[in-house]
């Protein structure tokens, strides 16, 4: 089975083919350029270097969030069109589950951590045991602080994520260390081993299902909501 998938949930953004648990391409740009610029060029690319089609693709799937609300809005609205063109089914990744991914092989905690700003972060918690990983809290929106007095007691963790150096410089704990760089960051080869996974436990949707998954208002929203209550306020 050839799957496409897509990142773009922060900074970076990253298309990755891979067909039978063999990763055949991938592109990561970090440059600065916007993912709406690049996403599909990107995709164009590896599709033509690797000597397939948009046709040969069987299965999409994309890091639907948490993380930068454009971003990841970007990505999903990306693969949402690709797949409803061809009429293919989708797999949501979470941007925090997929970086456990990078550790597939180790034995270890895996706390990946998005920078939230406010010193807050978007948060998962994994074990991973060989090439099996098991989720051990939901993805949730939470200050640093808290975050670290959650953490379990005696056991190494590795921070990956753009929120893990926030976290290591929270904490002296030497059990706590981050992720080398190469490994940090979500990257779509990653949201492709996750989805295989979750393709064979039938975690699958159609393109007209497929949604960005925010741990919580964006910006924008939270100020038209507070401009909003102050309106109703002055009016009672």
């Amino acid at each position: 089975m050839l799957i496409c998938s897509v990142d773009s949930s922060a900074t970076p953004a990253s298309v990755c083919l891979l067909e039978d648990d063999r990763i055949i391409a991938e592109y990561y740009l970090n440059t600065g350029f916007t993912h709406s610029q690049t996403l599909m060029a990107m995709l164009e690319s590896v599709l033509k270097i690797s000597g397939k089609s948009a046709g040969d693709i069987e299965l999409y799937a994309v890091n639907s969030g948490p993380g930068s609300f454009t971003g990841v809005r970007i990505g999903v609205s990306a693969v949402k069109g690709m797949a409803y063109a061809l009429d293919k089914p989708c797999v949501e990744v979470s941007t925090l589950e997929s970086m456990a991914y990078n550790l597939l092989g180790s034995h270890t905690i895996v706390c990946a951590c998005m920078d939230a700003k406010r010193r807050q972060v978007y948060h998962g918690l994994f074990r991973v045991d060989g090439d099996t990983i098991e989720r051990l809290c939901d993805d949730t929106a939470i200050a640093v602080d808290d975050l670290l007095n959650g953490l379990p007691d005696h056991e190494e963790i590795i921070l990956v994520g753009d929120g893990a150096e926030l976290v290591d410089q929270s904490t002296d704990d030497p059990l706590i260390t981050l992720a080398p760089p190469n490994l940090r960051y979500q990257r779509a080869s990653s949201v492709a081993l996750a989805a295989v996974e979750k393709y064979n436990r039938g975690e699958v949707v159609s393109p007209a299902a497929l949604m960005p998954r925010y741990l919580r208002l964006s910006q924008a929203e939270r100020e038209r909501n507070a401009k909003i209550n102050k309106e109703q306020d002055g009016a009672l």
